[in-house]
């Protein structure tokens, strides 16, 4: 006989608490975003990758990271889109420079730095969710079903509590990471104003002044 605990499975509520739930008032609250021509740059700040020495190999797991997104991320994204948010994230990552000196702002005469790599931290909890999805149910995280993957990513978020969602180069979590990168990206400002307003993105000033068209089927 097995000595493994038996499975715990949550409630929704439970998950979406911990998880700090994709809600559009959420999405509308967030103030992290500077408007930037990048949206993967979630702060509009740092340097290039090249001026700090090329880019970084983050390493993440993709299977399990994609199966973190197809749980955590809102199902009316579909698949797809699901999949273009972890992408973006990944290559966010990816392209970060640690410790780059930020953009000056007003306010302030003193030069100011990036935090260090988040990434080996991330990548880290990724393998922790796999793992304790490998000991707690006896499989990998991305063959669990969606009540199992959440039940896991809970207890994973349990001991951070269920505080707005962060910044998310300060998130301390990489799951949490994933839902704020997201949160703050042109596609969920879309969602959540019902309208494809595309913030943050490069525009020609032609036709700036009409209204934003409904997004298609209104799935907002």
């Amino acid at each position: 006989m097995s000595d493994e605990p038996t499975p715990q499975v949550p409630s929704r509520r439970a998950f979406l608490k911990v998880a700090g739930t994709v809600a559009a008032t959420t999405v509308a609250a967030s103030t992290a975003g500077v408007v930037a021509c990048t949206p993967s740059d979630s702060k509009g700040t740092g340097e290039a990758p090249a001026a700090t020495g090329g880019a970084r190999g983050t390493g993440f797991d993709r299977r399990t990271l994609d199966a973190l997104g197809e749980v955590l991320l809102p199902a009316s994204l579909g698949s797809a889109r699901q999949k273009g948010a972890v992408d973006a994230f990944v290559a966010w990552v990816d392209e970060y420079a640690p410790v780059a000196e930020e953009m000056h702002g007003y306010g302030y005469a003193d030069i100011r730095y990036l935090p260090p790599d988040p990434a080996p931290g991330w990548r880290a909890q990724l393998e922790g969710l796999d793992l304790l999805a490998r000991r707690s149910r006896q499989r990998p995280f991305a063959e669990l079903d969606a009540e199992g993957r959440r039940a896991v990513v809970t207890a994973a978020l349990a001991p951070f509590g269920s505080a707005a969602i962060p910044d998310a180069l300060g998130a301390p979590h990489v799951a949490l990471a994933l839902l704020a990168h997201w949160t703050n990206s042109p596609d969920a400002w879309d969602l959540a104003l019902g309208a494809k307003v595309a913030r943050d993105t490069c525009r020609q000033l032609q036709g700036v002044e009409r209204k934003p068209l409904p997004l298609a089927g209104g799935d907002a």
